[in-house]
């Protein structure tokens, strides 16, 4: 059973938002790690004043190489846990054969699982803006409230805005509704075990599109698994009961046989 579990974060978080899974985790004995994306590892408030220029260039592929390096460096291989866009780029890794086993927590689909759009038209108005894909915007408090945290206290949503949410390059947005770069063999017979799990009132990936990845992946003979929380949102890293989806999650996974 492997000991080691690496975090990723999604789209406008710094990797913060895992501060709690963190330390569930190793209070139960793993060794955890939440390695920021390309451009992120700086405090919030310096991200929020002054982005890197170069975060408006950043590329689905280059964040899944980023992270590639990060897990094959590790002394063994380790649980992959990823939430939002965090959650796509586990399935990027697993299909390259790293970790032993993966979780997707409200995973935007890879490329071929769905028709259409991956995500929630309603938090990705850059696709809808001329050119908006070469900018690092970061997300609205109304967005936020309206599509990822809407079955949280008003006021909760304000501090989770304030402590969590940095500038986003909309061209990683852009890439991964419409598939860009995001392509995986759904018949990998080498990959190691997958869990998606989504809210059942998320407005972002929503359980039908959770569910078409889900059956895509049947395609394997490697194990997948799906789980819908009830009323929950996009939002699960903090939602009132995230205790018990962090303590499936790593329960699912640790007990996981591994790829041969």
């Amino acid at each position: 059973m492997s000991k080691l579990v690496v975090l990723i974060h999604g789209a406008w978080l710094s990797s913060e938002c895992w501060q709690g899974w963190r330390q569930r985790f190793e209070r139960s004995g793993y060794d955890c790690i939440a390695p920021a994306w390309p451009h992120h590892d700086r405090p919030v408030a310096e991200l929020r004043r002054s982005p890197d220029p170069a975060l408006a260039s950043l590329t689905i592929g280059q964040v899944a190489d980023h992270y590639a390096r990060i897990v094959s460096a590790l002394p063994a291989a380790p649980i992959l846990i990823g939430h939002s866009l965090g959650g796509l780029l586990v399935q990027l890794l697993l299909d390259r054969g790293l970790g032993m086993a993966g979780v997707g927590i409200g995973a935007p689909p890879p490329r071929g699982a769905v028709r259409g759009l991956s995500f929630g038209c309603g938090a990705f108005p850059s696709l809808l803006t001329l050119r908006g894909w070469k900018r690092a915007p970061t997300l609205s408090l109304r967005r936020f409230s309206a599509n990822f945290a809407q079955t949280l206290p008003v006021a909760e949503r304000a501090a989770l805005h304030r402590r969590y949410l940095v500038p986003e390059a909309r061209k990683i947005l852009f890439e991964a509704a419409l598939g860009i770069g995001t392509s995986v063999n759904f018949g990998n017979a080498d990959r190691s075990p997958l869990l998606l799990v989504t809210g059942e009132e998320d407005r972002i990936v929503r359980p039908s599109v959770v569910r078409a990845v889900y059956r895509a992946y049947l395609r394997s003979p490697v194990e997948t698994a799906m789980r819908i929380v009830p009323r929950r949102s996009h939002w699960l890293l903090t939602e009132p009961g995230w205790e018990e989806v962090a303590d499936f999650c790593i329960a699912w996974a640790a007990t996981r046989p591994a790829a041969l």
